[in-house]
């Protein structure tokens, strides 16, 4: 039996079933029925890829010589890279690779260390990644937005805090989670809050509160649902305060209630790790009854007020008329004057005017008007 192995190519001898040794290019002949079998590889194919254990192999050095062989444990991945570009990915198993013409070189991935390193995140994670199939379920992805903090845990413990970014980690053999934290100024919105003033009215707030993190592990590890925490903290205040004051006064002082408010919650700002802003009553929603009340006091005051307005202008014109008619009693040609003016405007409306008989014109005139 005769065999050709070209340049680009290697031959492995068996014997019996049995591995010999491995032939380089040029042409072979044995005897068939010696049982040899020669086993041809392409060598342009880097890798080493055959259907029988590698460990046969071992005690070949010059075959060896010609190989890089990779082990990978249960915990690794092994990322293979032929002349600097990534070429697979391997995982647990025994692989062989030729190095006659190209180069090999491997990075060894330990997953029970969880966080992955900066120079494999480009090769592995891009949006255009070709290994998606190999590496399911095996990370988890991380991504802190510029306003954000990240706090990141180890099956539960606490280990670091993330600037913005994007982050990958190992989730095979370890548990990694996190949790966002805005730390941008908020608005808390409490809407709707029923409250009983001094004078047993029962009426309804619309408030808000501005504030913003300042302590990234106290909102985490030490508070639960701090957003929660300080909407109960506000409703307290509000409660405590509201309820010392009658209803007139709150109307009066929805400020000086906003000021109170904020003075109270900046006495927790170090005990929450928060930082409150501003603070104040949006709306003031009295009951249907009381707003009646309110309104028929209201027109009540202004029709007072307009009484008054009204006399007051009364008043006003009885006293000119008074210093006017004191003016004409001490002065006749005053009088004779003012007497003319009005007969001007009498003449005004006047269309005709007939007389009968003789005598004085302007005489008869003066006695008719």
């Amino acid at each position: 039996m005769k065999y050709y192995i070209k340049k680009t190519e290697r031959g492995l001898l068996f014997k019996n079933g049995d591995y010999v040794k491995s032939l380089d290019p040029g042409k072979y002949s044995f005897l068939s029925f010696l049982n040899y079998k020669v086993v041809i590889l392409d060598i342009t194919n880097q890798r080493f890829d055959v259907n029988f254990d590698l460990d046969i192999l071992m005690d070949d050095d010059k075959l060896l010589s010609e190989l890089d062989i990779i082990d990978v444990k249960d915990n690794e991945l092994v990322l293979h890279y032929i002349n600097g570009k990534l070429s697979n990915i391997y995982e647990t198993g025994k692989y062989a690779f030729w190095k006659i013409h190209k180069k090999n070189e491997f990075k060894i991935i330990d997953m029970t260390e969880p966080e992955v390193s900066e120079d494999i995140v480009l090769d592995l994670f891009s949006d255009n990644n070709l290994y998606n199939q190999v590496l399911r379920d095996k990370f988890t992805e991380v991504y802190v937005a510029p306003y954000e903090k990240a706090v990141i845990f180890y099956n539960n413990n606490f280990v670091k805090i993330l600037d913005a970014g994007r982050y990958f980690y190992w989730t095979k053999y370890i548990n990694v989670t996190s949790e966002n934290i805005d730390m941008r100024q908020n608005q808390l919105d409490i809407c709707g809050q029923e409250i009983m003033t001094a004078d047993k009215v029962t009426l309804r707030l619309n408030f808000f509160c501005q504030y913003k993190v300042t302590d990234v592990l106290k909102v985490t590890l030490e508070i639960k649902n701090y957003v929660k925490q300080v909407y109960i903290l506000i409703q307290l205040i509000l409660r405590e305060y509201i309820g010392t004051i009658r209803l007139d006064d709150l109307l009066k002082m929805k400020q000086e209630i906003g000021y109170y408010v904020l003075s109270k919650l900046k006495e927790k700002e170090s005990e929450m790790g928060i930082e409150f802003i501003y603070a104040g009553i949006k709306d003031v929603i009295l009951p249907g009854e009381i707003k009646d009340i309110l309104n028929t006091v209201l027109l009540a005051e202004k029709k007072a007020q307009a009484n008054v307005i009204t006399r007051r202008e009364e008043i006003a014109s009885t006293r000119s008329l008074l210093n006017t008619a004191k003016l004409m009693d001490e002065n006749k040609t005053l009088y004779k004057l003012k007497e003319l003016e009005h007969i001007e405007k009498i003449c005004e409306k006047v269309g005709n005017i007939s007389l009968n008989g003789g005598g004085n014109v302007l005489e008869r005139l003066n006695e008719l008007f």
